[in-house]
């Protein structure tokens, strides 16, 4: 498994390497469909040589199939590891040399910082925004840097909910990633008991890495942050914290409908669930994976990146 980052300003990005953060000398890309893109960090690549960072862009928001694919090499690629890149999209891979430079400040050079309610998520390269709630997420290690559009409305919505009064004591973040929007849940309702998931590895030491650059205390107890590496809610630190009155997933639509079940069996009456991941034309499907289980949709959200709030029934 392997580290994932999306970048709203150039498009949803995707970081699904480990290769070097320094000296890349070339780049190679070809075009892939979002279903490629998405896919790729689940592949287990033998690279013949040491792997590259992969990058996938979505260009043009308009066209949310339409997809670019890119490898950040530290040495120019051979025949066998350009073939592998072009069986990964639907192109043949085109070729440049960059000279040597640094990927990730390269991009988080191009990050522009996220407002989002109260919230205020920058790279190292920016400075935290006075009178807000501040986090600094490394855009170049993990998925959920708050600068794509499902994040960023997962913390508007969190924002919206306290503000209206809702208090939560029980917070599930499935599919963390950088751990963002359970340091977003903990930092509004700090007595509350936490635990962030993912299915990726990598994705945990990040969290815990950006756990301690944000001061998100790490621990089992009300106020910490519990993390654990979970494939959906099969994890016994999950079924030992259920049930959960407030529960985050920002992953894909697909998961999100398989996990229906298993997240309305892990919800205390009356839980709020923030789903976020899916494309405005999975709504529907989506929605109806959870009316089945007895939720109820309180907002369906809007955008081509809409953020659902469902309910659980007030009583089993």
């Amino acid at each position: 498994m392997q580290g994932l980052c999306r970048n709203e300003d150039q498009g949803a990005r995707r970081t699904v390497g480990q290769g070097s953060r320094s000296q890349v000398s070339w780049r190679a890309t070809v075009h892939c469909t979002r279903t490629q893109a998405e896919s790729a960090p689940e592949l287990d690549i033998e690279w013949p040589d040491d792997p590259p960072v992969l990058v996938a862009d979505e260009p043009d928001p308009a066209k949310p199939d339409d997809w670019l694919l890119h490898a950040y090499f530290d040495h120019e690629p051979g025949t066998g590891e350009l073939a592998i890149l072009a069986s990964l999209g639907t192109s043949q891979p085109q070729l440049e040399a960059l000279g040597e430079q640094d990927w990730v400040t390269m991009s988080q050079q191009g990050l522009e910082p996220i407002r989002a309610g109260r919230f205020f998520v920058h790279t190292p390269t920016h400075a935290p925004l006075g009178g807000a709630i501040n986090f600094e997420i490394d855009a170049g290690l993990a998925f959920g840097t708050g600068q794509h559009a499902t994040t960023k409305g997962c913390m508007e919505a969190l924002d919206s909910l306290e503000r209206n009064g809702c208090r939560f004591a029980n917070i599930a973040d499935i599919g963390t990633g950088t751990g963002l929007l359970a340091f977003a849940g903990l930092a509004l309702w700090p007595e509350a008991k936490c635990i962030a998931t993912d299915i990726d590895p990598i994705s945990i030491d990040v969290t815990r890495d950006n756990a301690a650059i944000n001061r998100v205390k790490v621990g089992q107890h009300a106020g910490e942050l519990l993390v654990a590496v979970a494939d959906g809610m099969d994890s016994p630190l999950l079924a030992a914290r259920a049930p959960f009155d407030l529960l985050i997933a920002n992953i894909l639509a697909g998961p999100l409908i398989d996990l229906a079940p298993d997240f309305a069996k892990a919800l205390s009456p009356g839980a709020t669930v923030i789903l976020a991941g899916l494309l405005d034309t999975q709504v529907d499907a989506v929605v109806r994976a959870y009316e089945t289980q007895g939720l109820r949709s309180q907002s369906r959200g809007k955008g081509e990146w809409p953020v659902l709030q469902l309910m659980a029934p007030a009583s089993a």
